[in-house]
């Protein structure tokens, strides 16, 4: 199995990356929430990449944060849901809204996701309601509106970032920085700024 590919970005499409690693382009599919944290060609970057293996292929799925891949995981273990349409959903909805939407049964929000239909929708909430990961829904459900220059944000952003696996250094510096960008950010705008500092 393959878990992770560092290397140079080849080539960016909305849906693939082409990784260099050491003179080997790797074909990696991804989902449009991980596409847009990515450098431009040339640049180094780090994924962390499930491994599908089938009898007449092997591909590659490649995600920025822990918390992508572990959704990602999730949707391919529901009934009738593959890898393209995981990737499908997590391109069509961000990885905290999706967990709040499953958390919530909101079949409405899921349907709204193109190539999800409503039956697709059920069991998605059905099948992971209680299988979500839970640090990350914990730091969901604490981020609020409050002021990013607010401690219990800044506390709030660092907590959801160390629960999606970064180290605490680099997270509080990702932080720091996102917060000087979007002061009067919300608490997903301000996280998603960290993460694409992080990506850098």
């Amino acid at each position: 199995m393959i878990a992770q590919i560092r290397g140079r970005i080849l080539e960016k499409h909305p849906n693939r990356v082409i990784v260099d690693v050491n003179g080997v382009g790797y074909d990696v599919f991804v989902p449009l929430s991980t596409f847009y944290v990515l450098g431009d060609a040339g640049t180094e970057m780090t994924l962390r990449t499930h491994t599908h293996v089938r009898e007449d292929a092997l591909a590659l799925y490649g995600f920025a944060t822990l918390v992508e891949q572990q959704l990602f995981e999730r949707l391919i273990g529901v009934s009738g849901i593959g890898p393209r349409v995981a990737l499908a959903v997590l391109s069509g909805i961000e990885p905290v809204e999706l967990i709040r939407a499953i958390e919530r049964g909101d079949i409405a929000r899921l349907t709204a996701i193109p190539g999800v239909g409503k039956k697709t929708s059920e069991r998605i909430v059905l099948e992971l309601k209680d299988r979500l990961p839970r640090p990350q829904v914990a730091a969901v459900a604490s981020g609020g509106d409050s002021p990013s220059g607010a401690p219990e944000l800044r506390d709030d952003l660092l907590s959801a970032l160390l629960n999606l696996g970064y180290h605490r250094p680099l997270a509080e510096k990702a932080v720091a920085s996102a917060i000087t960008m979007i002061p009067e950010g919300s608490f997903e705008r301000t996280l998603k700024q960290a993460l694409r500092e992080l990506a850098k």
